[in-house]
């Protein structure tokens, strides 16, 4: 049962990234605007996109911390230089909104690290 562990995650990790991409993709057709607290984190995640890192730009609204934004530009950066994608495809809502479902997937991968660290397996002696 040990050794089919790493097909269980690897086929929940699967199925996983495959309804959030599924509801990514539907999400993103209906929600062709920021929506919710988007309107405030969008602008600010297109201006590091675009480079802009200075502290005279952050807006106030916004009461987080920018490694979000800092990852998204260490994303979506490289991606532009291999794929030869302009700035604006890079810095668009969507491209944006991806990074973060890629970031989900993380999560989950932390998750499981962090059961399997909370709950480790003995293994029984008979």
């Amino acid at each position: 049962m040990a050794q089919l562990e790493g097909y269980y995650f690897s086929a929940a990790l699967s199925c996983t990234f495959l309804v959030s991409c599924l509801l990514f993709s539907a999400f993103s057709r209906a929600l062709r605007e920021p929506y919710m607290d988007e309107i405030f984190h969008l602008p600010q995640a297109q201006r590091y996109c675009e480079g802009h890192f200075s502290l005279s730009q952050w807006d106030p609204m916004i009461t987080t911390l920018p490694g979000l934004y800092l990852l998204s530009v260490g994303v979506v950066k490289p991606a532009s230089w291999i794929f030869g994608w302009s700035e604006h495809v890079v810095c668009s809502i969507g491209m944006l909104r991806f990074v973060n479902l890629l970031f989900s997937v993380g999560n989950f991968y932390l998750l499981y690290l962090l059961l399997r660290k909370v709950q480790p397996r003995h293994k029984a002696y008979f």
